[in-house]
Parts: C-alpha cells; sequence; structure tokens
C-alpha cells in the first residue's frame, strides 16, 4: 500500500520522535495532528506536511490509514475508543493508562474489533535483546535486578501521581516490559516507596522506589526507581542464570560466561524506527513483527500497577489478568 496515511493525537516530544521517524519511512504520510494545545498541533503538522485539526473526530474523518495515540498517561481512553470505534489500525504509547479499568475496556474493545495494533515499547526491538533471549534460551533464569534512576522530564503533569501514575508506572515500564520478555511472567510483587516525592513544586510521587518480584519460573527480581536525580543515571536490568550474567541497557549488551566478558553495543535508535517499521508493515499486509500488540502491553502495564499498589500498601500484591487476545 502506496501512501499510508497516518493521524497524530497528541503532539508532545514521543509524538514529535514518532512523526519524524513515520515521515522517514518509504510512503508513510503524517497527514493531520491533533491536540489539546492546538499551537502544538499545527507546529507539527507544519513541520511534516499535514494539517492541524482541532478535535480527535475531525482527523478520523480524515481518511487515515492508520492512528497514533501520543498522549499522557492521564489522558488515553476517549481517543483510542474513537479509533478503535472508527475502524483504524491503533498505536499507543506507553503506559497505556493510568488505571486498569481503562486499559482493559480499550483492550476488549480492540479484542472484538479485530484491528492491528502496538504498544511502543521498543526495546523489544532491539537486536541486543533478541541476543539475550537466544543466550537464556537453554539456561533458567535466576535472578533479575532492574533499574531506572533518573530525573523528572520536563513536562508539568509529571510529577503528579494522578497525572502520571508515577515513576514505576511512567517510566520503569519498559525495564518491567523486559522482565517478563527475558524470565518470564512476574505472579507476585511487594514494594516501598520512600513517600518523599522529588525535589520539584507540587510534586506528590514517590521520589524512590524499590520493589520484588517472583515469577512463575521461580525466578526472584527486584526493581529500582527513582527521579530526584538531575540526569539520567541507568536504566536496564541485569539477568542471572547458570554460569551466566547479563547486563542489557538501549545502549549495549554486557554477557559475562565461562569465556570471559564481552560488550555488544547498540543503537536505541534504530529500535525506534523499528517498532514504527513493524506497524506500517502490519498495517499494509506486508509484515508480521507487530511484538508489543495492545493485549500484551496490558500485561506489563499490570505489572506495574501491582508495584505501585504494593508501594502504596505495603502488601504482596499479585499483577491482574484480563481474557483479551493478543490483536
Amino acid at each position: 500500500m502506496a501512501g499510508t496515511r497516518v493521524g497524530m493525537i497528541g503532539a508532545g516530544g514521543v509524538a514529535q520522535r514518532h512523526a519524524r521517524v513515520l515521515s522517514g519511512l518509504p510512503g508513510v504520510q503524517v497527514v493531520g495532528v491533533t491536540d489539546v494545545v492546538p499551537a502544538a498541533a499545527q507546529s507539527l503538522a507544519d513541520a511534516h506536511g499535514g494539517r492541524a485539526f482541532p478535535d480527535v473526530e475531525a482527523l478520523l474523518g480524515s481518511g487515515l490509514d492508520a492512528a497514533y495515540v501520543c498522549v499522557p498517561p492521564f489522558a488515553h481512553g476517549d481517543a483510542e475508543r474513537a479509533v478503535v470505534a472508527a475502524g483504524l489500525p491503533l498505536f499507543v504509547e506507553k503506559p497505556i493508562s493510568l488505571d486498569w479499568d481503562t486499559a482493559t475496556e480499550i483492550a476488549g474493545l480492540i479484542a472484538k474489533s479485530e484491528l492491528v495494533t502496538a504498544v511502543g515499547h521498543h526495546w523489544r526491538y532491539l537486536a541486543i535483546v533478541e541476543q539475550a533471549r537466544a543466550l537464556l534460551r537453554d539456561r533458567p533464569v535466576r535472578l533479575v535486578t532492574g533499574a531506572w534512576l533518573d530525573k523528572v522530564p520536563p513536562v508539568s503533569w509529571w510529577p503528579h501521581q494522578d497525572r502520571s501514575g508515577g515513576p514505576v508506572v511512567e517510566q520503569a515500564a519498559h525495564v518491567l516490559d523486559l522482565a517478563r520478555h527475558l524470565a518470564g511472567e512476574i505472579t507476585e510483587v511487594t514494594a516501598a516507596g520512600n513517600g518523599t516525592p522529588p525535589p520539584v513544586d507540587g510534586a506528590d510521587v514517590d521520589g524512590a522506589t524499590a520493589a520484588t518480584l517472583r515469577f512463575a519460573s521461580g525466578a526472584v527480581g527486584t526493581l529500582a526507581a527513582t527521579c530526584v536525580l538531575g540526569w539520567k543515571e541507568r536504566a536496564g536490568l541485569e539477568v542471572y542464570a547458570d554460569g551466566l550474567a547479563l547486563a542489557v541497557t538501549e545502549t549495549g549488551l554486557v554477557v559475562r560466561d565461562a569465556d570471559g566478558p564481552r560488550t555488544v553495543d547498540s543503537d536505541p535508535e534504530t529500535a525506534r524506527i523499528a517498532v514504527d517499521q513493524a506497524f506500517i508493515d502490519a498495517v499494509r499486509g506486508d509484515g508480521d513483527d507487530v511484538r508489543v500488540p495492545y493485549a500484551e502491553a496490558l500485561r506489563t502495564h499490570a505489572v506495574a500497577l501491582a508495584v505501585a499498589e504494593a508501594a502504596a500498601t505495603g502488601r504482596a500484591v499479585t499483577p491482574r489478568t484480563a481474557e483479551v487476545s493478543h490483536v
């Protein structure tokens, strides 16, 4: 299908990245943008030769082949419902919502519609992640340690719990998704937050969270998250199996085994391009490499919400499940 027409719902930083990648793919046009800030929609539309639309309904009525929903966590729901009702393939940026009810409702609508969907867990497209999976294929994972140690992103909604969901839901979901991908399903979490927000006016999210994870395979793990730094210190996952230690980040894989240590470099931009290319190929019927459809992202979201709940309540939490298909 030549000239795949894509509409963007949301015009923030992540939407800008996707629009840039999409505009660089052969035969793809970003033809329209809508945002609650009209000037932002106009700016992004102008940058890619598209039109700014006043609302989602007008954008979806403009003859699209697919729609991207790139909105803050608290804004998910109405846009996805509208895209599904319009019968359009749907790409959603993570996290897919603030809560469980919204996400499971959307998942149910998608399952009934049988639409092509994808969620922006682009780490799944890193070549080093596939190398890690291959190395782990014949070795049971024993221990996983994940971390997202960062600053507060420069957007007004982020440090507010009822806007972002907090650092685990909004940032560390990437690490939890990678943990599931490499070590299997997580069946129980416990967690503690330090109760002190980052030093940002009006912030009410925990400045630091520590969690323990139990996997269906018998493996155990930890997750550490903080947003009190002035820089991004580290984001990644370490995996330990019999005679093997792996450390995975966006920029590289470190392998330690009987042959000694070795490092494989990685360019994260390749994964950011690949996640969009895979979705567009699926929309066109030219490929089947969507690695995180909405139903799969829901499983990761369930774990992130479980960590947040465990930190808030001090109780062990079993991640929720929903009976939806992988569409």
